[in-house]
């Protein structure tokens, strides 16, 4: 693997750092800048609106100029929207740097995917992408808990610093490591945005928004929930999301093995699992034990849905990998900042701070509900039916634009296709 992966991964590092670390710190930002909590959460809310809105804009733009020195201006926005954070005199500042830090998110882990992929011969392109992703799960289970544990010692805005640095690093790594790429030639808009009129691609999306809601409707009030429910220290909530950050690496780890082989029922247990712990979870967040479990099985089964989910949108996004890519992720932080404003909303309503957990585990079944209605929209291949080819079962890969129908049938007869030799023409089959 190249070192030009380690700069990635460092990049991706610090995103993670910066979208999760806020969650153990909302009561120590809110105190500071003059808010309550469940206003703080809206720093959680307006980091996801960003990543939802810039993901697609971003991809778009990058579009028109190399990946490498889009790559370097992605990070240069996370590093300024990290200093505004850190320097904000205001709640309203601070917002605007969590949005100015998130405009990178998304774009950056579409195109650094297609980036990944690229450096590395083709039977090693999903690892390679992988390893870029390890930078973000390893967030939740170094750079999180360090940065709350440094926020709450040092203050938040040593933290938001630190954060900035890491951007540095991954900027410098982008310059120096990664390779200078041409600008993708051929991208229409038109081609990328009617992917979206297929309706499994949006109700991939719509699983997306409501299944890792139900995460973050529990995870972004997980400080004074653990504090004041819990009756855990407020020095636990750092070891707590390296909790909740071990059950991301092993949801992701599990959801991605098992989505390439059985995608639809792996989906059904992450999403039915995700809900059953949340609503356990709010009538047993008083019992540590089962609250340290809860905390760490929301992590595993919720990020078990984003491996089969992300192929699903990739499965159906047939000629717009790149853009749906990045639109699901997208997706995520839109469900990301739906679960933290309905969970505010239930704390200011006076139903504690379990109630978003309750909402959680009903965003979570709703999920599920869709789920079951996609599968049965599929149409079922009837006996003697031709098996499907790669790129049916697989979609495209990110950010490589598979060939259309037409192209395929227009292909030389002898063409080989990648993993089953040469295909003979079908008319001399019959004719033999």
């Amino acid at each position: 693997m190249p070192l030009a992966l380690l700069a990635l991964a460092m990049g991706a590092f610090g995103i993670g750092t910066t979208e999760f670390v806020i969650m153990g710190l909302l009561p120590q930002v809110g105190a500071d800048l003059g808010v309550s909590v469940p206003t703080a959460g809206f720093l959680v809310t307006g980091y996801a609106l960003g990543v939802m809105i810039g993901a697609p804009i971003m991809t778009v733009l990058g579009t028109r100029i190399s990946r490498k020195n889009m790559l370097m201006l992605l990070m240069g926005l996370f590093v300024l929207g990290n200093l505004i954070s850190a320097v904000a005199p205001g709640f309203a500042v601070m917002l605007i740097g969590r949005v100015v830090a998130s405009l990178a998110h998304g774009a950056f882990f579409g195109i650094g995917s297609v980036v990944a992929a690229e450096l590395v011969a083709p039977e090693k392109k999903a690892g390679a992408i992988s390893m870029m992703f390890t930078g973000l799960t390893v967030a939740n289970v170094v750079g999180v808990p360090l940065g709350t544990f440094v926020g709450q010692s040092a203050g938040w805005r040593v933290t938001f610093v630190i954060v900035a640095a890491l951007g540095v690093l991954g900027l410098a790594g982008v310059a120096k490591l990664v390779p200078d790429m041409p600008k993708p030639e051929g991208v229409r808009l038109r081609h990328e945005v009617a992917a979206f009129k297929n309706v499994q691609v949006v109700l991939a999306m719509a699983m997306t928004v409501l299944g890792f809601g139900g995460v973050f409707a529990a995870i972004t009030y997980i400080a004074p929930m653990m504090t004041g429910v819990g009756g855990f220290a407020e020095s636990s909530v750092t070891w707590l999301m390296v909790v909740f950050g071990l059950g991301m690496v092993v949801g992701n780890l599990l959801g991605g093995r098992f989505a390439d082989r059985k995608l639809m029922p792996m989906l059904y247990t992450a999403l039915g699992g995700l809900a059953l712990s949340l609503l356990l979870f709010t009538f047993l967040a008083s019992v540590k034990v089962a609250a340290v479990a809860a905390v760490f099985l929301v992590g595993a089964l919720g990020f078990a849905t984003v491996p089969p989910l992300q192929k699903r949108v990739l499965d159906h996004a047939h000629g717009a990998p790149t853009l749906a890519s990045a639109a699901n992720i997208g997706a995520f932080n839109l469900g990301n900042a739906l679960a933290a404003w309905l969970g505010g909303l239930v704390i200011s309503a006076g139903l504690g701070y379990t109630a978003p957990n309750a909402v959680g585990a009903v965003l979570a079944a709703a999920a599920l509900v869709l789920a079951v209605v996609s599968h049965r929209l599929e149409p079922r291949p009837g006996r003697g039916a031709a098996a499907p080819t790669d790129r049916e079962r697989h979609g495209h890969g990110l950010g490589t634009e598979a060939p259309a129908p037409a192209d395929l049938a227009s292909a030389p007869a002898s063409a080989p296709v990648a993993g089953s030799g040469t295909v003979p023409d079908a008319a001399s089959a019959v004719r033999s």
